[in-house]
């Protein structure tokens, strides 16, 4: 289990992730223990554990934990106002959120990447939209 601390540092928060590459699950495994490890964790991108790779995990509404590798947005729909907070930022933000969307992303699947497609709606979809925004260097 390896459990990173989580950086502060906007020079790395800000800079676009490149694309994972099945090489990367030591990472995807890295992020899943800090997740795990800390408390209140919902969402962390790769990017916030100091690795610049477009990859983030996730808790389901299940707490089941999600590994997304190139995480897309391709679809959204119903924009409302949220407030976030983030584990690399002191204060909490106002954002536009959408209510569902449809996303593309790349599984890990016997050590190869696999294409996958998703629709989520809610707090997965808020979370998720979250963590591409780390993925593309945008910070709340």
């Amino acid at each position: 289990m390896m459990v990173k601390d989580i950086t502060k540092d906007e020079a790395v928060l800000s800079q676009p992730c490149r694309e994972a590459t099945a090489e990367d699950a030591a990472i995807a495994q890295d992020l899943l223990d800090t997740l795990e490890a800390t408390e209140d964790a919902a969402c962390l991108a790769a990017n916030q554990i100091g690795c610049p790779v477009a990859l983030a995990v996730y808790l389901d509404d299940a707490d089941e934990p999600h590994v997304l590798y190139n995480p897309k947005l391709k679809k959204a729909l119903r924009p409302h106002k949220v407030v976030e907070t983030c584990f690399s930022r002191d204060d909490e933000a106002k954002v536009t959120r959408f209510e569902w969307i449809a996303i593309t992303y790349d599984e890990l699947a016997d050590g190869q990447l696999q294409p996958r497609k998703a629709e989520r709606t809610g707090w997965e979809a808020q979370i998720i939209q979250h963590a591409i925004d780390h993925c593309k260097g945008k910070l709340v």
